[in-house]
């Protein structure tokens, strides 16, 4: 068994040093703490939990709120609870899992019971009513997700807005002039969820710039609503030649619709989708994508919660930049 005396051995510090590196009681070097930790990491120590907890008032456990309501994309969410709960396994935490309809109770149930040592909040809304709670708590906090005020919290996430843009931009330099984004549910919307509204405005400012038609369609996460749509749409506007998706579960059957109605993609109509890489690569065609990079955001959210947790400056705001990936969907417009 690996003791605390192998690991300030293998570190070249004092057994007392990596004992104020785990309990945070004292104030380290960066440089220092990050040599213990992988020490720690390299032999494999595991300190005791219920002594580690009594020596530093933590729990060693971060609370991850969780969307488990309806318009919500369940598999992609989950993937970004795995990244979470791998990541901070790495830094010897646990993940309590809050459900969203515990809200505001559920938040403050766990900061007064100090089960937790810091939180992960999802599905961040535009005018989220948990704000000034997560404001007045004594724990530290990161959204994943940017709500329309995010002073004096820290947020992370991929850049909606510049991801519906980009879309817009690869169709555009295709030579499409009329375009649609078939959008997340319309409770979604109702809510003003963040990352839903962001791609929106994103899409139709880039649209606006580039002078093109193009106009937003919630769709239910339904194959029937995709179909209702799409005939919607195509009878609408017979100049339609690209289509950008941003409802995971309905990006097959759009696909499908507009087979069913006599377009070909990508020769008649280009079809573009935010959407994990894994589902863009293995649909028919392979879609043309912008991938939601789940486990980059999981990870980086934990990074930043332990910086917190050690007292060391984050920065407020932390946008991923799209990256689109072409694919045999899309195509030049056709003349």
């Amino acid at each position: 068994m690996v003791k605390i005396t192998d690991v300030a051995r293998h570190a070249g510090v004092s057994p007392s040093t990596v004992s104020y590196v785990l309990s945070g009681k004292r104030s380290i070097s960066e440089e220092t703490r990050r040599r213990v930790r992988e020490s720690i990491r390299e032999l494999g120590y595991r300190p005791h939990a219920g002594a580690r907890a009594l020596a530093s008032s933590r729990s060693n456990v971060l609370a991850l709120m969780i969307p488990l309501r309806s318009g919500i994309a369940v598999p992609v969410v989950m993937q970004f609870a795995v990244s979470v709960v791998t990541a901070a396994r790495r830094h010897d935490h646990d993940v309590l899992l809050l459900t969203q309809e515990e809200g505001e109770d559920g938040l403050r149930r766990v900061a007064d019971s100090a089960l937790v040592d810091a939180l992960i909040v999802m599905d961040v809304q535009m005018r989220d009513p948990r704000l000034p709670l997560l404001r007045s708590l004594d724990r530290p906090s990161v959204l994943i997700g940017f709500p329309a005020d995010a002073g004096d919290l820290t947020c992370i996430d991929l850049d909606f807005h510049a991801a519906g843009a980009v879309c817009v931009e690869h169709l555009a330099g295709l030579g499409h002039r009329e375009i649609a984004l078939i959008g997340s549910p319309p409770e979604v919307y109702a809510r003003q969820t963040g990352y839903a509204q962001r791609v929106a405005d994103g899409f139709t400012a880039a649209a606006r710039e580039h002078g093109l038609a193009g106009d937003v369609h919630p769709c239910e996460a339904t194959a029937d609503a995709a179909r209702a749509l799409v005939a919607r749409l195509l009878a609408e506007r017979p100049g339609l030649t690209g289509v950008l998706v941003h409802n995971e579960p309905v990006v097959g059957p759009v696909v499908r619709a507009l087979r069913a109605a006599g377009r070909r993609v990508p020769e008649d109509v280009s079809v573009v989708a935010l959407c994990p890489d894994e589902m863009a690569e293995h649909a028919e065609p392979s879609l043309t994508s912008v991938a939601i990079p789940a486990e980059e955001v999981g990870g980086r959210a934990v990074e930043l919660l332990m910086s917190k947790l050690d007292g060391v400056p984050v920065p407020a705001a932390t946008l991923l930049p799209p990256t689109l990936t072409a694919r045999a969907s899309s195509a030049p417009a056709p003349r």
